[in-house]
């Protein structure tokens, strides 16, 4: 059983570095080096949006019906590793756009096969998946963070190298998985249907008030995670001329790695602050978190303001985890019987298709409203997002009608 955990641990470790080697820094190589707009970089961010909004769901059944889901997992990562090759070489922005949709197509459905590889190669040797799992998949952040360090100790963060790096990752990992257990598609075939798979069936929760709600929220709070993965490093390179020699600007991808960090950790305290405070509040501390997040980068800098980036950085973990972990275990609750894992794609479709697409978008209009001679005036562009957080929380309590039930905590 060891053997077979470290391989899994491997295969989760190379499916996040392969994102992680350039998901946090593209967006700065192509501001400052290949000098794209503001709404050129969030367009192409927005890219895995799209890829999610129907990409995951169509592999998913390939997988489940057609092909080994290893087999699909490696295809996946050996075409994406060939586009991201080509990439490297792109300069133009068109050209980038396409290669990048097409690289998100095959990217954004592995971040599911990867978990449904791990699943059936553990269940297959009747291995217990709930208790070792979370062990596997903790070292897929540990693979995202080695890349962002990677990345910036090689001094790479404005260079297309990054690039180079991932696809190399993703081609060993395309290979690697061929190597691992055979997970046959299913003989099932009424289960796992292109609508629920889709989030489809899952639609009908849209009829109770509390549940639309929420998932425009989700949607609207997914836009915001996109906002600081586009643009979180092109901010610290901008600070190049007044503070050339700071931390922060020598190494952004370590300083942004703060983020992941403290998302393990803040992981390890929702079943506290879902029993203590119920769901609706700690929902409403994610976005309380996300003004901070964003207004600690308005007045944050790499001298002076250095604290203020670095409590931006560990706020994060609660920005983000706290609706995304916490938001999957009310979808868990509310949702009954056969739509449970139509919700949870719903619930996807939201933050990760919808979302990322929305905020990648905007958030590329507003760095280009803000934006005069070439020159970035990132404190408005972070007090413009925080404002746009600051919105949500005050909106959210008051239109989200809820009353704490004892079986959310029986879920956690």
């Amino acid at each position: 059983m060891s053997n077979l955990k470290i391989r899994l641990t491997v295969m989760n470790f190379l499916e996040f570095f392969v994102w992680g080697a350039w998901l946090i820094s593209l967006g700065g190589y192509m501001i400052v080096t290949l000098k794209f707009s503001g709404s050129e970089v969030g367009s192409i961010y927005a890219t895995m949006g799209v890829a999610s909004l129907f990409m995951p769901p169509v592999m998913g059944i390939i997988a489940d019906r057609w092909m080994n889901a290893e087999r699909v997992l490696g295809i996946c990562h050996i075409i994406g590793a060939i586009l991201l090759l080509f990439a490297a070489q792109v300069k133009d922005y068109p050209t980038m756009y396409l290669v990048m949709l097409l690289n998100s197509m095959f990217y954004m459905p592995t971040i599911a096969l990867n978990n449904s590889v791990s699943y059936a190669v553990l269940h297959s040797q009747q291995i217990d998946v709930v208790k070792f799992f979370p062990g596997i998949r903790v070292w897929g952040t540990v693979g995202f963070v080695a890349a962002m360090w990677v990345i910036d100790l090689g001094k790479w963060t404005l260079s297309p190298v990054q690039l180079y790096v991932s696809a190399a990752a993703g081609l060993v990992l395309g290979f690697y998985a061929f190597t691992l257990p055979a997970c046959p598609p299913s003989k099932v075939r009424g289960a796992g249907s292109f609508s629920a798979r889709l989030g489809l069936d899952a639609f009908v929760l849209f009829k109770r008030s509390r549940m639309a709600v929420f998932f425009i929220f989700a949607m609207f709070l997914g836009a915001a995670l996109q906002i600081t993965n586009t643009f979180g490093e092109a901010f610290l390179h901008d600070f190049a001329s007044s503070y050339p020699d700071s931390f922060a600007v020598k190494h952004p991808s370590i300083l942004m790695s703060v983020s992941q960090i403290s998302e393990t950790l803040f992981i390890l305290t929702i079943p506290f602050f879902l029993k203590r405070f119920g769901i609706k509040q700690v929902m409403l501390m994610s976005m309380v978190a996300w003004v901070l997040r964003f207004g600690l980068f308005a007045f944050g800098n790499p001298g002076e303001g250095f604290v203020l980036l670095v409590m931006s950085m560990i706020i994060y973990g609660m920005a983000f985890d706290f609706f995304n972990i916490s938001g999957s275990l009310f979808v868990r609750q509310e949702a009954h019987g056969s739509i449970l894992s139509s919700a949870q794609g719903l619930f996807m479709l939201m933050t990760n298709g919808i979302g990322a697409f929305v905020g990648g978008t905007i958030s590329g209009w507003v760095v280009d409203y803000f934006t005069t001679g070439g020159a970035r005036d990132w404190q408005n562009i972070w007090l413009s997002f925080a404002g746009y957080a600051l919105i949500l929380a005050l909106v959210f309590p008051f239109v989200f009608r809820y009353k704490e039930k004892e079986t959310l905590a029986s879920t956690i």
